[in-house]
């Protein structure tokens, strides 16, 4: 049964997320908000929430491992799986602010996180409101930097006229949905640790981040089989980010995130710091400025050795 609950939380975070996006979209444009302000703040916020409702269930039901974990395991999936499978099927072009602006950013606020939880085993709500600021800083220098025509491909022209009814019905859909999938998922995924034996940072690690992450690899496989721009890198290390400085930020500012389990400091997060620091050099070996196939199956060997590590220490 816990099965089949973490099965139905997953499809519901997938339709809720879809339609928070949607509506979020649209209410941005009934507003007049820019195309290029949108894809960058909006969508991404929106894109967040069902990592923000799971962290943030997990923590008031008393599973801050869980809350953790599902942000470290999907910055490394991001990375492993997601930027790995799409390298395997078509190589990636890296842009030059990969490593001017976004990947400097996505160290810090990774190497951040890391001394925010060794100083005193939690997660603060002074720290989660430094992450959250540095986030905000981040965007106002990113929408700057950004040229007046940046083509933002996830903004859908055709939600500017969508009528006011319309969004009031996707906002209620994409909140009912998060919200009892959050909680169906967290729920199923505590069952099925205590039933196999294996801790809740195992389960966050794993299983909920691989499950958060489907939506975004499901799509850029299939934007890659068509031979359609897939995804930049840049749009993966955007969601790393986030995911530290909004689904984290905001949940500590809510509830602090206590560790309750030391292998997420002596294990975890350090995985996630390789996965974002090999990106550097992997971008200047040949071929320079390009993620291909043979790079592509790097990633995803190294997550399929991370897995390994996961369940063989859990």
């Amino acid at each position: 049964m816990s099965i089949l609950w973490v099965i139905l939380g997953f499809i519901l975070l997938v339709v809720g997320g879809e339609y928070l996006v949607r509506s979020s979209v649209a209410l941005s444009f009934k507003f007049d908000i820019s195309k290029m302000v949108i894809g960058m703040t909006v969508v991404s916020f929106a894109t967040s929430a069902p990592e923000l409702l799971v962290s943030l269930q997990a923590a008031f039901s008393g599973s801050p491992a869980i809350a953790i974990n599902n942000v470290v395991g999907s910055n490394i999936a991001n990375i492993g799986l997601v930027l790995g499978v799409t390298a395997l099927i078509g190589s990636i072009a890296v842009d030059k602010s990969f490593y001017k602006l976004n990947w400097p950013v996505m160290m810090l606020f990774s190497i951040a996180l890391y001394f925010f939880l060794k100083n005193d085993n939690k997660l603060s709500a002074l720290e989660g409101g430094f992450l959250f600021s540095g986030l905000i800083t981040f965007l106002v220098i990113l929408i700057r930097n950004a040229k007046k025509d940046t083509v933002v491909d996830e903004v859908d022209d055709a939600l500017a006229k969508v009528s006011n009814f319309k969004i009031i019905i996707w906002l209620l859909i994409g909140a009912v949905a998060l919200y009892f999938g959050s909680e169906w998922l967290v729920e199923g995924s505590k069952e099925i640790a205590r039933s196999v034996g294996v801790s809740e940072a195992v389960i966050g690690v794993s299983l909920i981040a691989i499950g958060t992450s489907v939506p975004e690899l499901a799509a850029s496989v299939i934007a890659a089989a068509k031979q359609e721009k897939a995804i930049s890198l840049g749009n993966l290390i955007g969601s790393n980010i986030f995911n530290i400085a909004s689904v984290l930020g905001l949940t500590s500012l809510v509830k602090p995130i206590v560790i309750d389990d030391a292998i997420i400091l002596s294990r975890d997060v350090f995985w996630m710091l390789g996965f974002a620091a090999v990106l550097l050099p992997i971008i200047f070996i040949p071929k320079q400025m390009q993620i291909s196939r043979y790079k592509g199956f790097f990633l995803v060997l190294a997550y399929g050795v991370f897995m390994v590590f996961v369940f063989s220490n859990p």
